[in-house]
């Protein structure tokens, strides 16, 4: 489920303003809520991730095509770590399928260039409201709906409940009441004087990419900061370098100088007890939980001063402008969204399932389960990456900016360059103005 490094790829080849060549041939009418002239053949591209992924999508597909008459799809696995190369490929030369699959925050530039149709129109009023609130912010862009999700990603702090009660820690009960910046700090100081070397896991590992934005943004949202002006979308200026970001991650620098953090080149600090702390998302329960059993939490990250927040974000499904029945093409997302489907693709990766319905009645993700903090996050306190086709440039600023950080680099200063290179992006794609 790590898919960090790949994602950084696929923003590289994005750039900062995806060649959109099917603008002048979108699709605008969205759902006529009939489909015409059937049957009708769809094609559906799909990123080739874990086995389990493509062996599930792979039983959908002809579950779906069986069911009905009306729409058959023709499914194409391609390879995630060249993907978005094919598609931005696809849109310049107007061969792009009539369904699409891509990382939520590609949403932005490829409805902002109009290689999407907006769902508005598609997809019903019960099931918008069954939808995780996580699902609806990252498949809106500009007040329109263009892509939806059939399962979201979670982030917390794992540790073992036994560790923490032993040295008198306490154990937050859910995002309302997180440790506090400071509290997080002094946690990790008796835990190294608990003979925790390295405390802190942060899965640097992961190497400089997208893990650096998901992971360690909520750090600075949580202190009342952001990655941009979402007022408007048109600076960084005073909100990525406000004193706020600048003191959050002045704390988190301390992290590394006072020797918590454990650099984990083999992935396997939490899981040989070398750190009591592990930050990082939904994907490693599974190998947490059979290595720690019931004494596993999973806690909310820290709260810097304006309540603990939490990365989210994950892949979705789109309609792309260049299909011949939009109507069609819903079909099958719409099946998708079913509730026996979305348990088939969570139960598969591990993913938190995208609709309400769906969560509770799964045994992990309902109230009481081992990992119901991620739904709690995702309906409260998780924050979409900025819904901005400058996307691309903003993550690739912070990124270096936090790897500027984490290796000593002044703050402020690293900070400051992200601002004038997201700034200068914005300004060079004049604002990026929504294209009508």
């Amino acid at each position: 489920m790590r898919r960090w490094a790949l994602v950084l790829a696929l923003f590289a080849l994005l750039g900062p303003a995806c060649g959109g060549g099917g603008g002048s041939t979108t699709s605008t009418a969205g759902c006529t809520g009939k489909v015409a002239g059937g049957p009708v053949t769809v094609k559906a591209w799909f990123h080739s991730g874990q086995g389990s992924e493509r062996t599930t999508i792979t039983s959908q597909v002809a579950a779906f095509n069986a069911s009905q008459n009306d729409v058959k799809v023709e499914l194409v696995l391609l390879p995630e770590g060249n993907y978005n190369d094919q598609v931005k490929a696809a849109a310049a030369s107007g061969g792009l399928p009539d369904i699409l699959d891509f990382d939520g925050p590609f949403l932005y530039n490829y409805a902002w260039n109009r290689n999407l149709v907006a769902l508005d129109n598609c997809i019903s009023p019960d099931l918008k409201a069954n939808l995780l609130a996580s699902i609806v912010k990252q498949g809106t862009y500009a007040a329109h709906f263009y892509g939806v999700g059939t399962f979201d990603s979670g982030l917390g702090l794992y540790t073992r409940k036994s560790v923490l009660a032993k040295k008198g820690i306490r154990i937050p009960s859910g995002p309302q009441d997180a440790w506090t910046a400071d509290e997080f700090t002094q946690a990790l100081k008796t835990l190294q004087g608990a003979g925790f070397k390295k405390p802190l896991d942060l899965k640097i590992n992961y190497g400089q990419g997208e893990w650096y934005t998901y992971g360690f943004s909520p750090i600075i949202q949580s202190a009342g900061a952001d990655l941009i002006d979402r007022r408007n979308y048109q600076s960084a200026d005073g909100v990525l370098n406000s004193a706020a970001a600048v003191q959050s991650l002045t704390v988190f620098q301390s992290w590394f100088k006072q020797g918590f953090v454990d650099f984990n080149v083999d992935d396997t600090a939490f899981l040989k007890g070398q750190s009591a702390i592990s930050w990082v998302g939904h994907w490693v329960f599974a190998d947490y939980r059979k290595a720690f059993g019931d004494d596993l939490v999973i806690l909310p990250l820290p709260n810097f001063g304006k309540g603990s927040k939490t990365g989210m974000g994950s892949w979705q499904w789109g309609v792309t402008s260049k299909t011949k029945s939009v109507d069609a093409a819903w079909a099958f997302i719409n099946y998708l969204l079913k509730d026996q489907q979305v348990l088939q693709m969570t139960g598969a990766n591990g993913a938190v399932p995208a609709t309400k319905s769906a969560s509770a009645a799964s045994t992990q993700f309902a109230p009481g389960g081992p990992e119901n903090i991620f739904v709690q996050q995702l309906e409260s306190s998780a924050v979409p990456r900025p819904q901005t086709p400058a996307y691309p440039t903003i993550t690739l600023s912070f990124q270096k900016a936090i790897n500027d950080i984490l290796n000593g680099g002044d703050v402020k200063a690293a900070l400051d360059k992200a601002v004038q290179d997201i700034d200068r992006d914005i300004k060079d794609n004049d604002g990026y103005p929504v294209k009508t």
